[in-house]
């Protein structure tokens, strides 16, 4: 079925579909961050212990960016979209019980790295169908998106800092919220149309697969693509970092009781979900250069002030600040990428994938250099790409050139 002879009804049941597939992405990478705490405390691990596990996730979702074309072809995304949700919510109950009923760190280890090829498997598969509702709804839906994936975000946080607060358990936590994701599983498999899309048929699907992989490795030379994936960088290094050490920045750090360094991650998650739904009428007016110029350096700041504020109401700002910073790079970086020449899914799956390894490979990174000195001082290295980023964002201007 090509995407635009779909009837109205059921582009929007698809819609919503991969609105869900979106927030239970984003509910899935905050389930743990609000209790790293806990989980370090169930494991007895210190904090560079904690950077291993995280690793994990950058390990399997590795795995999962480079299966997902294959796996989406050969099942489509009808069954391929819920089967990595239910995937996911499986993982996130090993990560649950591991810790708290098992205290196994293997256990854990091996939840992280099956949720991180799940999670990178679905991110492109619903980048890629939600390419192909833009298309067949002729207008634009990508930054919604992902203020889904950030709402989920915030529903995660929310919960976790709630559970926090209440004393309950991750493993309770972390089973009551697979068994929302395997509900939105179900959902989304009866929503989501099957055959194949659009960009499955024509001369994209007469190339032999060396083929296809050759068209795809080209797209890594192209400079003014990397130069958009470094900005996408930028953005999701930060939001990546946020997910995983802010809590623990906030305790540790600043001595904030793990409650109320909850409350800051669910206002980091807040800000960025209102920040990308209120985003539209600003890139229609400022485009997309000044757009994510002016929010890259709104993230600077809010990082600077984060490391060195140590009063609750001005680390409330700086995470708000922090939150708009990273909330445009990655949904205008994919807009770019789809119209910065031909072969526009093989460059958005370019750029997705730096974005989405720099999401996941952050956060251990951060644990490594925060082992060597502090986190907060590893947070310097946010700064400095948030700023980067800002210097490359004129990749994003639209091409002039006719077609």
């Amino acid at each position: 079925m090509k995407t635009q002879t779909i009837d109205r009804a059921a582009l929007a049941r698809w819609r919503n579909a991969i609105f869900a597939a979106f927030a239970v992405g984003g509910l899935a990478l905050s389930t743990w961050g609000p209790r790293l705490p806990a989980l370090r405390a169930d494991l007895d691990l210190d904090t560079g212990g904690i950077g291993v596990l995280l690793a994990g996730i950058t390990v399997g979702s590795v795995v999962g960016l480079l299966s997902s074309t294959p796996l989406l072809t050969r099942f489509g995304a009808r069954r391929a979209v819920p089967g990595a949700m239910l995937v996911i919510a499986a993982a996130v109950t090993i990560i649950g019980v591991g810790s708290t009923v098992l205290h196994s760190v293997p256990v854990v280890a091996v939840g992280f790295v099956v949720a991180g090829f799940a999670i990178g498997t679905l991110d492109v598969m619903i980048n890629v169908d939600g390419a192909g509702i833009e298309r067949a709804a002729g207008r634009t839906l990508m930054p919604l998106m992902h203020a889904a994936w950030s709402a989920g975000a915030a529903v995660g946080a929310g919960i976790g800092a709630g559970c926090a607060a209440l004393g309950i358990n991750p493993a309770t936590q972390f089973t009551a919220e697979a068994f929302l994701m395997a509900a939105l599983a179900l959902f989304a498999a009866t929503a989501i149309p099957g055959g194949p899309r659009e960009e499955q048929t024509g001369t994209a699907a007469e190339l032999s697969r060396g083929e296809r992989f050759r068209v795809w490795l080209r797209g890594w030379a192209d400079w003014r693509l990397l130069t958009i994936g470094l900005v996408m960088l930028g953005a999701e290094l930060g939001e990546g970092s946020a997910n995983n050490w802010l809590t623990l920045a906030a305790s540790d750090g600043h001595g904030q009781s793990p409650s109320i360094a909850a409350l800051f991650f669910t206002a980091f998650a807040i800000g960025e979900t209102t920040a990308r739904v209120l985003g539209g009428p600003v890139v229609d007016r400022l485009g997309r250069v000044r757009t994510v110029q002016i929010t890259s350096l709104l993230g600077v700041l809010g990082v600077v002030l984060f490391i060195l504020a140590g009063h609750p109401v001005v680390m409330l700002v700086a995470v708000l600040l922090w939150a708009i910073g990273v909330s445009m790079g990655f949904p205008l970086g994919m807009s770019a990428a789809a119209d910065s020449g031909p072969n526009p899914a093989a460059r958005v799956s370019i750029v997705a994938t730096l974005g989405y390894f720099a999401n996941l490979a952050g956060p251990p990174a951060v644990g490594f250099l925060a082992q060597i000195t502090s986190l907060l001082t590893a947070f310097w290295l946010l700064a400095l790409f948030f700023l980067i980023a800002a210097l490359a964002a004129g990749a994003l201007r639209p091409r002039t050139t006719t077609r």
